[in-house]
């Protein structure tokens, strides 16, 4: 059960909004009245679940997300589409899965697809609402000018475009020999706006990444304080390599990895305070979470999922239920927590509800979510998720139930994690049909498929309705719409 929660109204007519996210703001004259609301999105890297204080995090402090806690929501149950960086990136723009639009788990430096012009990401949402819109961070939907965030309505952009990990440098600190696929990589660009204006080309250089995204959101802010903004900040971290700063080296006892968390949190808490310093905190919604769970093979050099099971690049709840904090002083009250199912996906959604914005015209996945924060009796916008990796459906949840159906998964069980930046090996995971009541078992742990079987057909139903829509491996969708393409003609 989502705690009380009664969210003031931010203008007159909130409460019509919130009945249909489709419904047009010419329809309520009130809103002209008020200030539309400004979003921060925070979205870092391979965060696990118990990487923040308020979630149990051990051997470093986050002061800023705590605070962020203890004055807003916390989310329990809180997902991202997929378990990797691609995957996970384009859901939480666009609210769709992945699948859906065409974008993999995670695409490479040299893919040759991105983001279709055809979806409606957030900033694009936004813009008919005269919004301004800024990425400061990691884009990966694709490095091609094309595919890069200001053609996708966003107005400012600094960061990289794929993952901080895909240079020629491998993970021990050496070059990649000639016939190492990193080899073959570029090294990193840092691009402004739609053009590159550096490279980085040494391990250190990563360590400007969180301070450098860090003060240009800042800057953002601080320049745009007078309209209506949108501030999305993907940070690089913690994903590996790990880079901090020297005003964060050394400084937590958990060792690179406390640092360099430590590191977010003190970003968190610079935009944060600058919200504050301009008079914004009344008028902007914060949402911090990550892309996904820990890379769990790099041993200290990755987080903690616990006490969920598995991690990053799988559909165990160690892989795709993510820490979430949503602040927003005089709406959310403080110290709110809310165990019912919700997903990146419905972050367009809801922001389209708060703004009175038009949803776009062709299917999404997102659903409304104010009705959780509003607390409305008996509230569950989302009744269920899927779960896919790539194009395979591999699990789906309803409630506390979470039905596993056959696959192989990558594993981190059996193997010795690697230490100091090298990884450990992967092992290989198989499940068969099988049933979890997650709110008994949330380590998935005692199979329950032969006790209720009732309810393994109710959710095996469920996935021949994703596979007609989404498909599943092989199994085309009907819903499915593709992937941007470079022209080489």
């Amino acid at each position: 059960m989502c705690r009380q929660i009664l969210l003031k109204t931010l203008v007159a007519g909130l409460a019509i909004i919130a009945l249909s996210a489709c419904i047009d703001s010419s329809q309520i004259p009130s809103q002209k009245k008020g200030r539309l609301p400004n979003f921060v999105v925070i979205f870092v890297d391979d965060l696990g679940y118990a990487d923040i204080g308020s979630n149990g995090a051990k051997g470093f402090f986050t002061p800023n997300l705590d605070r962020m806690a203890a004055e807003g929501m916390r989310f329990t149950s809180f997902y991202v589409a997929q378990g990797a960086c691609s995957a996970s990136r384009a859901a939480l723009l666009t609210g769709c899965y992945p699948n859906r639009i065409g974008i993999p788990p995670a695409l490479s430096p040299h893919a040759e697809i991105g983001l279709n012009s055809g979806e409606i990401t957030i900033a694009e949402l936004l813009k008919k609402k005269g919004y301004v819109s800024g990425i400061f961070g990691k884009w990966h939907l694709g490095h091609h000018p094309r595919f890069l965030p200001l053609q996708h309505g966003f107005d400012e952009y600094l960061g990289l475009p794929y993952s901080n990990d895909m240079w020629p440098w491998d993970y021990d600190n050496t070059l990649a020999p000639p016939d190492h696929r990193k080899a073959k990589h570029p090294w990193l660009p840092l691009i402004e706006n739609n053009q590159t204006i550096a490279e980085l080309k040494q391990p250190q250089d990563q360590d400007k990444l969180t301070t450098l995204y860090t003060e240009r959101a800042v800057r953002f802010i601080e320049e745009h304080k007078q309209a209506p903004f949108f501030l999305y900040v993907p940070h690089s971290m913690p994903h590996t390599p790990l880079g901090v700063s020297e005003k964060f080296r050394g400084k937590s006892e958990q060792g690179r990895y406390g640092d360099v968390i430590m590191e977010l949190d003190w970003s968190v808490g610079r935009i944060l305070e600058t919200l504050k310093i301009h008079g914004l905190d009344q008028h902007t919604l914060v949402i911090f979470t990550s892309d996904n769970g820990p890379w769990l093979n790099f041993g200290d050099f990755a987080g903690s999922a616990f006490p969920l099971r598995e991690g990053k690049g799988s559909s165990w709840e160690g892989g795709v239920r993510v820490p979430c904090i949503m602040r927003w002083p005089g709406h959310i009250p403080s110290t709110s927590v809310c165990d019912k199912i919700a997903t990146t996906m419905d972050v367009l959604p809801t922001i389209a509800a708060l703004t009175g914005a038009m949803l776009p015209q062709h299917p999404i996945d997102g659903v409304n979510i104010l009705p959780l924060l509003e607390a409305e009796p008996g509230a569950a916008p989302r009744e269920h998720i899927y779960y896919y990796y790539g194009n395979q459906l591999q699990c789906i949840r309803k409630g506390n139930w979470k039905l596993h159906f056959p696959h192989s998964y990558r594993s981190y069980r059996g193997v010795e994690p690697g230490t100091g930046g090298v990884p450990g090996p992967y092992s290989r995971g198989q499940t068969g049909l099988e049933l979890y009541d997650l709110e008994k078992d949330i380590g998935e742990s005692h199979d329950l498929s032969e006790d209720f079987p009732e309810i393994v057909r109710e959710l095996q139903a469920l996935g021949d309705k994703a596979r007609r829509e989404l498909g599943d491996q092989d199994l085309p969708g009907q819903g499915v719409r593709p992937p941007g393409k470079v022209n080489r003609e």
